[in-house]
């Protein structure tokens, strides 16, 4: 496992200058965190940030190693096509390595005891109708940050047209929030934790 990880810093994806000393992996770092700021987020939302970090850092840096060690075995690496996309593979991964970092670091996980559930806000789960749907059927939503967003699965980013319109109203409030697909007026029917 170690001749793998060796393996791996050897043919890093930082720049020869950079790799004797670090530094270009350290500012590039530094950049992203610069420009990801404070991230609001659940506990859970926050665990499965560190789950995804654990597994890139060492499952898929392994697997990469791999190719690599198997693409440099097919000789000349000027036309090695095996070679060129595991390099650009370890990039990307290195990539979102360093988006993970900088996430972690800047989360700010919501204390739910500290919740209102008067009014929509981070981490309450609103039901809600849409009025100018035929069938007016329900839906429920929570809302949370923008790395934790799954509206397929009920997970609204406070950032996002709707989660954003929501934010702040009650429970009996219609608001209107430009999607996309045209304005869409909500009404709250319930809020929860």
């Amino acid at each position: 496992m170690e001749q793998y990880a060796e393996f791996a810093l050897r043919y890093s994806c930082v720049g020869l200058s950079s790799r004797r000393s670090g530094e270009g992996r350290i500012e590039k770092e530094k950049k992203i965190m610069a420009e990801i700021k404070r991230l609001e987020m659940t506990r859970e939302g926050l665990q499965k940030l560190k789950e995804e970090l654990e597994y890139k850092e060492t499952t898929e840096k392994m697997r990469i190693a791999e190719q690599l060690k198997v693409a440099i075995s097919y000789g000349d690496l000027s036309e090695n096509a095996e070679y060129d996309a595991a390099k650009n593979d370890q990039a990307a991964l290195e990539q979102r390595i360093t988006e993970l970092r900088a996430m972690i670091e800047n989360a700010v996980v919501v204390d739910e005891s500290k919740i209102n559930t008067d009014v929509v806000g981070f981490g309450t789960r609103v039901t809600l109708v849409d009025l100018d749907d035929e069938d007016e059927e329900q839906e429920v939503y929570t809302i949370v940050g923008t790395s934790e967003s799954d509206p397929a699965n009920g997970r609204l980013s406070n950032e996002s047209p709707v989660g954003a319109a929501l934010i702040g109203a009650s429970v009996g409030d219609v608001v209107s929030a430009q999607t996309p697909g045209g304005v869409r007026r909500l009404r709250v029917l319930e809020i929860a934790l």
